[in-house]
């Protein structure tokens, strides 16, 4: 068990220890990247850093070091802040020199001044983050989680409030005699240097002499940030949301809009911020040239620290693979991930199987659409030409039972089997009111989240069922538009109002329909239901209970680790498969084109993957033949059936 040492309670300690022996040097920032580094490979030492995903800010000890899982949902421009600075006594003119990385107040004794013209000050940059949790993230993961985290509160959370809350009769009596507001928060001077365009810094005694009115706007703009953030999140799942803001200090660039990240670094919570920037956007004496935020920005941007604490990161690393992260993480290392590889892939074949069974049982025993659904699982982008993106397979399920509940609970089952998912019910009510695309306000200067920012690898059910007839108005258009560029180009076009920007994605989108879909899709599967419970919900209820735990996480092991594998096909097999192709054309000219070797090339490629091999072989490309043969032969049937097309 590692031991609960400063580094884990009071990373700062160990920062100012690394800058007090390496200053003047330039290399005491590296040195305190290696240093935390080090540590978190000590002994699973991570599973001991408290993480905002499982435990409530208000346990965190301020100060203390923290980790989150989150996606970035917006970048911030770049600021300014004093690396180093330096701090004089006016009776003794001793001098002290500080960092400033890590902190968004400034340290200083009580008899200390910072020395503005020092030249020993050291100007420099960091990137703000504006951080949500995954959107659409499956509980099983946050369960994996706080499984791997060992405990909700770990050591480095010993720091519990005395409160929760104030009562009305306390707050009442801190309004009335600002005076034990100072005595509760007695310590260092503080100054603020997050803007140093308004050059009014000042000590921590004078920021707590506000006024009432000042606490009571401190107030109304909490309570209007919180509906903000809940009207432009609302697909984030309805619990344990919490928001942050990232100050992130070197190679902010490697990190791009919609990335998921796992993020460590000094947590600040501090409600010096909040009065801070409720002093600083109240007053009047500031120069409007120096200060050229509007009052709605200022807002946005520094939000009481209470509501979105604040991350100063020391490290940050991608997830590209959730699951894989917490089940395996020695799939992240390239020199055991054969072994790793290996081993799950001599129980490949009876995990395939179960998974099989389980999804055909789910289909109401159509084994035929239970074989797409597990090609469209374990589907993924994986590489791009000019604009096409290669790898996608969007299917169209139809023949689903109209308005019954028989959508949510195949959604249900694929959010027991995938990281992140969301379920769109495609009505025209949505269609008309929903916001799709995000797009930029430049007022508060922040980008606003829209249904379609989701994490890449998402799984996307669109619930085609439920469309009644009716008109789309302008948003409507534009919302399906948006939809069917996503599925066609794996892009999402944000709306910057005077110009589009593209954010490539990488969605796996299901969609379930009556007939065939109003939406593009690569491969349309006409459900044949072979069971017809007399209770639907009974009966999927039943289904999720039956399967043991266990066998649930090889199935999401199988799907996820499929994902990573690589793909080729030799020359010789492809020249097989063009002459095969060209005999096809001769038999049936009409019926058989180029999109049609496409698609039958992408389900040979999931199927060999689903069987766990790398390569295409003679055998699995004739089996693709016959999935694609029986799938045309299912369509065909039902729109003769019908007398119209699906």
């Amino acid at each position: 068990m590692p031991c609960v040492a400063d580094w884990l309670n009071n990373p700062f300690s160990i920062v100012q220890g690394i800058f007090a022996q390496n200053v003047p040097n330039s290399d005491w920032e590296k040195k305190v990247t290696e240093y935390f580094k080090e540590k978190l490979k000590e002994n699973n030492a991570t599973n001991w850093v408290p993480s905002l995903n499982d435990v409530p800010v208000h346990y965190l000890k301020p100060n203390s070091l923290v980790k989150f899982r989150c996606m970035v949902q917006d970048m911030f421009d770049p600021e300014f802040y004093m690396g180093v600075y330096e701090t004089v006594d006016p009776n003794t003119n001793a001098r002290v020199l500080h960092f400033g990385k890590y902190r968004d107040v400034a340290e200083c004794g009580p008899q200390q001044e910072i020395d503005l013209n020092s030249s020993q000050t050291v100007t420099s940059e960091r990137q703000t983050f504006y951080c949500v949790p995954v959107p659409g993230e499956s509980a099983w993961v946050k369960e994996i989680s706080f499984l791997t985290d060992q405990a909700r509160v770990s050591p480095s959370t010993s720091y519990t409030p005395s409160r929760h809350k104030r009562s009305y009769e306390e707050d009442e009596d801190m309004d009335l005699h600002p005076s034990k507001q100072k005595e509760q928060h007695m310590g260092n001077s503080q100054t603020d240097f997050s803007n140093l365009s308004l050059l009014t810094l000042r000590t921590r005694r004078d920021l707590f002499t506000q006024t009432v009115l000042s606490l009571q706007l401190s107030l109304l703009r909490f309570f209007s940030f919180c509906l903000c953030a809940v009207l432009d999140l609302a697909h984030l799942p309805p619990y344990f949301i919490i928001f942050s803001l990232w100050q992130v200090y070197e190679s902010w660039d490697s990190f791009k809009v919609n990335d998921v990240l796992e993020v460590y670094g000094i947590l600040s919570v501090d409600p010096v911020l909040s009065i801070v920037n409720n002093e600083e956007r109240d007053s009047s004496a500031l120069d409007p040239m120096e200060c050229m935020d509007t009052a709605e920005e200022q807002r946005v941007h520094s939000p009481p620290a209470s509501l979105v604490p604040r991350i100063h990161v020391i490290l940050a690393q991608k997830l590209h693979n959730t699951l894989t992260h917490y089940c395996l993480p020695a799939l992240m290392k390239r020199r055991v991930k054969p072994v790793i590889v290996s081993n799950f892939m001599s129980e490949l074949s009876p995990v395939r199987a179960e998974l099989l069974g389980f999804l055909t049982h789910a289909l109401l025993g159509d084994s035929l659409a239970a074989e797409y659904l597990i090609l469209h699982l374990i589907s993924t982008v994986y590489a791009r030409r000019d604009v096409l993106p290669l790898g996608k397979f969007t299917v169209n399920l139809s023949g689903c039972p109209r308005n019954s509940i028989f959508t949510e609970h195949i959604y249900r089952i694929i959010q027991q089997l995938v990281p992140a998912s969301y379920r769109l019910q495609m009505t025209i009510e949505n269609m008309n009111h929903s916001r799709f695309i995000p797009h930029k306000d430049y007022a508060a200067n922040r980008l606003v989240s829209g249904v379609l920012q989701l994490a890449s690898n998402t799984s996307l059910v669109v619930d085609e069922t439920q469309l009644e007839q009716g008109q789309l108005d302008t948003t409507g258009v534009h919302n399906v538009t948006a939809l069917g560029n996503l599925i066609t180009w794996q892009k999402v076009d944000y709306d910057f109002n005077y110009h589009q920007m593209e954010f490539p994605c990488n969605i796996n989108v299901l969609i379930t329909s009556e007939g065939r879909s109003l939406l593009p899709s690569d491969c349309q599967v006409h459900l044949q239901p072979q069971i017809i419970p007399p209770n639907m919900e009974e009966y999927m209820n039943s289904l999720l209970t039956a399967v043991l735990p266990s066998v649930l996480n090889k199935f999401r092991i199988y799907l996820s680790l499929l994902r990573l594998l690589d793909y080729s096909i030799s020359d010789e097999v492809t020249k097989a498969v063009e002459e095969d192709f060209v005999e096809m054309r001769k038999n049936d000219p009409e019926s058989i084109t180029a999109d049609d070797l496409h698609r039958t090339l992408l389900v040979a490629r999931f199927l060999s993957l689903s069987a766990g091999q790398t390569t295409l072989s003679r055998e699995r490309w004739l089996r693709a033949k016959q999935l694609e043969a029986l799938r045309k032969a299912r369509l065909q049937q039902q729109k003769c059936v019908n007398g119209n097309e699906l």
